[in-house]
């Protein structure tokens, strides 16, 4: 595949974070219910998913449900639980032939316990996979997410594990959900919406953005490459200088 090998030539982002929007968007435009949009959206983040991990890529995070997706109704709301299932009964003969690992980061608290089960069985079986790591984010809000591991931190000072002076950037980083994944370098936006909606507040701090108008369902392998490719010609500087402005 001709843009494959293009991609091949630079440097892969390790990380990449995707929120999965317009599945509703896309089925309206075909008379169909949202369900069947969040049906689609599924079976395309097996593609991806794939992909990514014939690409190698090391991460591939997406943005599945939101801490604000409970005010959806509840015909949606049960379908897109349904997801941990649907991982573990459709994936699970490739997943495990590519070695490729699942995880959750979110709130397990308000899933419910078949979910949490799910989940907890999905991360065991596949945790000494070597592959891709899929990282499904499930009742995540990034405010939340920062909010308990200051939380979390203040609860260790005041048992005495931990001293204030001693809290740092990677100190905080490991109570985030995400620990000890790397920090993402590409965030994909589907349906053209221009803001990353309470996501991956912290671990996007230095992540190129990536929008298109294209839905979620209709967001191909090939557009993948897009991204990728317009990931790899840009300049990363983390708050330096290029080469030439140096002098």
């Amino acid at each position: 595949m001709r843009r494959r090998g293009r991609i091949f030539k630079k440097p892969l982002p390790k990380h990449v974070a995707i929120i999965l929007d317009g599945n509703g968007r896309w089925a309206k435009r075909r008379g169909k219910p949202r369900t069947y949009g969040h049906r689609h959206g599924a079976l395309n983040l097996r593609r991806i998913a794939f992909e990514a991990h014939d690409l190698g890529i090391e991460v591939l995070s997406v943005f599945a449900f939101s801490t604000e997706n409970w005010k959806r109704p509840k015909a949606e709301i049960d379908f897109l639980m349904q997801l941990p299932h649907d991982l573990r009964e459709e994936f699970k003969d490739r997943f495990k032939h590519d070695h490729i690992r699942v995880v959750f980061s979110g709130r397990r608290d308000r899933a419910g316990e078949k979910n949490r089960e799910l989940m907890e069985e999905l991360e065991e079986k596949t945790k000494d996979r070597d592959g891709l790591i899929v990282n499904v984010c499930l009742d995540y809000g990034g405010r939340y997410e920062l909010t308990e591991a200051a939380k979390s931190l203040a609860a260790k000072v005041r048992e005495g594990v931990l001293k204030p002076q001693d809290i740092d950037e990677e100190t905080f980083a490991k109570e985030l959900y995400t620990h000890p994944l790397p920090p993402v370098d590409l965030l994909i936006r589907t349906s053209g919406e221009l803001r990353i909606s309470n996501f991956l507040l912290w671990q996007a701090a230095y992540a190129e953005f990536y929008f298109t108008k294209v839905h979620w369902p209709a967001f191909s392998v090939r557009r993948f490459h897009k991204a990728i490719l317009s990931y790899q010609g840009r300049e990363r500087k983390f708050g330096g200088l290029k080469g030439s402005d140096k002098t």
